[in-house]
């Protein structure tokens, strides 16, 4: 089936500077596709090639199997939504809605008819009279995303739509972009620095870093099974450790890190011999913690230490334990259970996770 996307080898040079450096992915139709980055990888200015604002140094965009390089941006099946939004405040809602309607000169009828189609699916059924300023921050949302798709788009880009929102109705349109993607089943090109955001919504994502895609994956991939140091260091968070490897035998390694501590991992298929300096990764949530060392012996790794830090965040609460031999601080998540709400700083616990829960990479793999 052809995709509703494809870029192929697309590149955007700024004088000496490349932004965007022979970048291909194809995006299936009715499918949620992030770009996940930091400022200045290059994210947004894929997203101003597909829209047409601006032109690539070379490659080519594909929508629906047809290139619109030569297509100026009212003439490509896309639309945009933009962090700040753009409503028109002078108008009601509908005017707002139906404003690109109005631009192809629909009858007053189909206009009416299509915006109130609208207004149902994003939940909003009877407010068309209302002014802008009466909505709250996330209804504004759903109104830039109808206003969208009454055009009825092949493609919708979104540019960080949720970046001025405070945290908590962030987290409410996470849930509502995502249905509303399934609703109006159009494809969403979504571009963030927010990993959360990528993971919660996409089908896939890309992370990207200087101009280039790193990997392309499902959440569960890019988290459990990142290609890179970057991936695994940008997407959740994870405790990183340098240092030179001592052993290497199958998919086992051995690491003395650059503190002293002796660190079992796994190589996950990748070229490491001893010798080599390397990074490793542990997830917070890999590593269990306790008061009796003896409830840890069937970890591979096993560390003494004493609580420097308490991080409460309800169900999400972690510590920060820092080792005895090595004074190095290594971040925990306590168990969902409450049994260890208890801790205090200056607590001695004792920590243990399994090697295999430990990626390593090649120091320059980022």
């Amino acid at each position: 089936m052809t995709p509703d996307l494809e870029c192929k080898g697309l590149t955007k040079r700024f004088g000496d500077f490349t932004a965007v450096d022979d970048v291909s992915f194809s995006v299936p139709a009715g499918s949620f596709f992030s770009i996940l980055g930091p400022s200045g990888c290059g994210k947004t200015t894929i997203m101003r090639m597909i829209a047409g604002f601006q032109d690539p140094t070379s490659g080519d965009i594909e929508i629906k199997g047809k290139s619109v390089l030569n297509a100026p941006p009212n003439k490509r099946p896309v639309n945009m939504v933009f962090q700040h939004l753009a409503l028109f405040p002078m108008m009601n809602i509908a005017d707002n809605i139906g404003y690109g309607l109005r631009r192809k000169k629909l009858p007053k009828d189909q206009i009416a008819r299509k915006v109130d189609e609208a207004l149902d699916r994003i939940g909003l059924p009877g407010i068309g009279n209302r002014k802008v300023d009466e909505l709250s921050g996330g209804q504004k949302q759903r109104v830039a995303i109808a206003r969208c798709m009454v055009m009825e788009p092949d493609v919708l880009l979104l540019d960080e739509p949720l970046g001025a929102l405070d945290l908590k109705l962030r987290e409410h349109m996470k849930i509502e972009l995502k249905a509303l993607q399934t609703a109006f089943d159009t494809t969403f090109i979504y571009i963030t620095h927010d990993q959360s955001e990528a993971l919660v919504m996409s089908d896939q994502i890309a992370v990207m870093n200087e101009g280039r895609f790193e990997q392309t994956g499902t959440g569960r991939d890019l988290y459990y099974r990142p290609d890179s140091a970057f991936v695994a260091a940008f997407v959740g968070e994870s405790n990183r450790w340098r240092g030179k490897i001592e052993r290497v035998q199958g998919n086992e390694m051995e690491m003395r890190t650059d503190t002293g501590m002796l660190m079992r991992g796994a190589t996950h298929g990748r070229s490491l011999s001893a010798g080599d300096s390397a990074d490793i990764f542990v997830r917070p949530e890999a590593i269990r913690v306790t008061r009796d060392a003896t409830e840890l012996e069937q970890f591979d790794n096993r560390i003494t230490g004493r609580v420097t830090s308490l991080l409460f965040n309800g169900a999400a609460s972690r510590i920060l334990v820092r080792d005895a031999t090595a004074n190095e601080e290594i971040e925990v998540n306590l168990p969902q259970s409450g049994e260890y709400a208890s801790l205090a700083r200056g607590d001695e616990v004792h920590i243990g996770w399994s090697g295999a829960q430990g990626n390593c990479f090649p120091v320059g793999a980022d």
